[in-house]
């Protein structure tokens, strides 16, 4: 399985970045993509994710990022997409997708890393003020 993170870039508080996931590997529905990120000297934290269990999608959010950030997947292409909206310097961080095969987390586990077990590389996203 793997994962490649892509996307990142600079742009100013306001705007607006489309993150991508591209999984490959996968043999199975039954899989979720969750996107983290880390801020220099700070602790990873989650920021949203999707399942695909039996042709049903779930999607959680970070409070931070709820209504300006839509997490979607597009089966054919095997990726999972992060639009990131009215982007705030407090966003500035490498993104980080990761994945799990399984059934749906519940609300109160998906931001635990240490159930994913594979990940991509970080894609860097810069909001300047």
């Amino acid at each position: 399985v793997q994962l490649q993170a892509s996307g990142g870039g600079s742009v100013q508080a306001g705007g607006s970045l489309r993150l991508s996931c591209a999984a490959s590997g996968f043999t199975s529905d039954y899989y979720n993509i969750v996107w983290f990120r880390q801020a220099p000297g700070k602790e990873r934290e989650g920021v949203s994710y999707i399942s695909l269990v039996g042709g049903s999608t779930s999607t959680y959010y970070a409070n931070s990022v709820k209504g300006r950030f839509t997490i979607s997947r597009d089966n054919a292409r095997n990726t999972v997409y992060l639009q990131m909206n009215s982007l705030k310097p407090e966003d500035t961080a490498s993104y980080y997708c990761a994945a799990r095969r399984g059934y749906r987390l519940i609300a109160s586990r998906w931001m635990d890393e240490s159930l994913y077990g594979y990940w991509g590389q970080g894609t860097l996203v810069t909001v300047s003020s």
